[in-house]
């Protein structure tokens, strides 16, 4: 008999597939605190959650028979999933179910927005009759910014575009043809905040996009501007965001999601000019159903040892497979993860190469790995090893797999990116058991794949080198271990530097000012 705990009001429809499973046991609790939780979930093989639960190395370790995570929708900041992983807990999500629900609710928020609905709905509601106080703006001819071009950001833009907005877009991994096919216009995040009439957000919450907005942004912007956020919490400084608006510089905003919730004493509450909802993007009755169905069936799949589907920290293969695959498939994600920070984003097509004994495996799975580990450092709660594929093909990026040749390891990958500024060419392979990445456009290196890594091309002369060190010794960061390639003496070379600590944004300024040194790149890996 399996049992599935389930929790946070998962809708009927999900818990009817475990009550259709002759050998399924399903219980619903209400939410509970930690502690009742870690007591509760001591016999079960499943637990279902949405956001209001949170998954701690402490619940996992108390879940002694716990196989399966499911989360009912997209973001998973609620768990942590490197304890699960460790624990070899299978984490899953529904990415998928609630796209709809959210972009229109983000449309909702941008019309209500712009004609003052809720404040006049009130101040009708008190008996007064302000017309004159609630004029509002209209859309047609209006420039809409949006920062994240993935889902449900590509929805939202494709439903505005019907009002006649001109569409500026942002995100590191959607191709040119890709933002054609809603008439957007790709550009920097710089720029939406310094051309936009409305600007939002469609990126997840990481240590890059926390605070991503705040005053120094808002300051950019013009007069005038607009936010809604229905992502993530506190990827707008909120504190920033409400004192923009109080001053007029912003006018207006409506935020869907907060830093705490619920928000209690939060500063957006006490501005008039600020519309606020209780997180209510996937709040509908159709997304609703449809990630507690989707969730639940892709539980009974896994616990019978059926397709793994939208897994974020595990493989679909058997465990006995697993164990002979695992350093293969950690050489493919610490690449993908590797390169993505190394190019930067723009990208346009792949072209993978298989070389050696990595040939003999069944590519195919290896593939989606690979993407996974390119794609997360922008989309951490979206990605996952079933829709990396899906997402890169949404995004525009060719794929191409080439499986034979030898080389001068036994054992690699090269993976050939394409991208709007140029091409990159980055080589992996396995030493023992080892991933490390042994080649970077042409040049040959050594560098284990973890930790901060600081990546720069100089000129080979003496002293660049010294340069380096001087001003990261100054900062307070410490260098673990150096390694260079240059083509000739001479000639350009490549330093890779790793460093016990990152270096924080005003280190690698200083850094880029160094005469003969360019393209300065901090890479950081788990």
């Amino acid at each position: 008999m399996f049992k599935v705990f389930i929790t946070d009001k998962l809708s009927d429809k999900g818990v009817a597939v475990f009550k259709a499973e002759p050998d399924f046991q399903a219980d619903v609790f209400p939410t509970l605190p930690p502690e009742e939780l870690k007591k509760a979930i001591v016999d079960y093989d499943a637990i279902v959650i949405r956001s209001a639960t949170t998954i701690t190395p402490e619940i996992l370790e108390a879940g002694k028979k716990l196989k399966v995570v499911g989360r009912a929708g997209v973001g998973l900041d609620n768990v942590d999933i490197p304890a699960a992983t460790r624990k070899g807990v299978i984490v899953m999500n529904t990415p998928d179910g609630n796209t709809i629900s959210a972009a229109e609710h983000t449309v909702a928020l941008v019309l209500a927005m712009a004609r003052n609905i809720p404040q006049a709905h009130q101040s009708l509601k008190e008996k007064k009759w302000e017309r004159n106080k609630f004029t509002g703006i209209e859309l047609y001819g209006k420039t809409l910014g949006v920062i994240g071009l993935g889902r449900i950001g590509f929805e939202v833009a494709n439903r505005l575009r019907a009002f006649n907005m001109r569409v500026l877009a942002y995100d590191p991994f959607c191709s040119p043809e890709r933002a054609r096919q809603i008439d957007a216009e790709l550009t920097t995040v710089d720029d939406i905040l310094r051309q936009a009439d409305i600007i939002t957000l469609h990126v997840p919450k990481t240590k890059d996009t926390a605070n991503m907005i705040s005053a120094a942004q808002l300051k950019t912007c013009k007069k005038g501007v607009r936010f809604v956020n229905v992502a993530r919490g506190g990827i707008i400084n909120e504190a920033d965001l409400a004192e923009a608006v109080k001053s007029g510089h912003v006018a207006g905003a409506a935020i869907d999601v907060f830093t705490e919730e619920p928000p209690t004493g939060n500063p957006l509450l006490e501005v008039d000019n600020i519309i606020v909802t209780p997180h209510l993007g996937a709040s509908t009755e159709e997304a609703q159903v449809n990630v507690a169905d989707v969730v639940a069936r892709q539980i009974v799949d896994a616990l019978r040892g059926r397709t793994i589907a939208n897994a974020v920290n595990i493989p679909s293969v058997s465990a006995e497979a697993w164990k002979e695959l695992k350093p293969y498939y950690e050489l493919a994600e610490r690449l993908g993860a590797f390169a993505s920070q190394y190019v930067g984003g723009g990208l346009k097509g792949l072209e993978i190469h298989y070389r050696g004994d990595m040939a003999k495996q069944k590519t195919t799975a290896l593939t989606p790995v690979l993407l996974k580990g390119l794609l997360s450092p922008s989309l951490p709660d979206s990605v996952n090893l079933v829709n990396a594929p899906v997402l890169a093909k949404e995004r525009g990026i060719s794929i191409k797999e080439v499986t034979g040749g030898e080389g001068f390891f036994s054992t690699s990958i090269v993976l050939e990116i394409e991208t709007a500024q140029g091409r990159h060419s980055i080589e992996a392979a396995l030493s023992g058991v080892e991933a490390r990445i042994v080649g970077i456009d042409g040049f040959r290196v050594d560098i284990r794949t973890e930790g901060t890594l600081l990546l720069f091309f100089n000129q080979d002369v003496p002293g660049m080198v010294g340069k380096v060190g001087t001003i990261l010794g100054d900062a307070g960061v410490n260098i673990a271990s150096l390694t260079n390639g240059r083509a000739a003496k001479g000639g350009e070379a490549l330093s890779v530097v790793s460093l016990d600590a990152p270096a924080s944004d005003a280190v690698l300024k200083q850094l880029e000012a160094i005469r003969g040194l360019k393209s300065v790149r901090q890479v950081t890996l788990g």
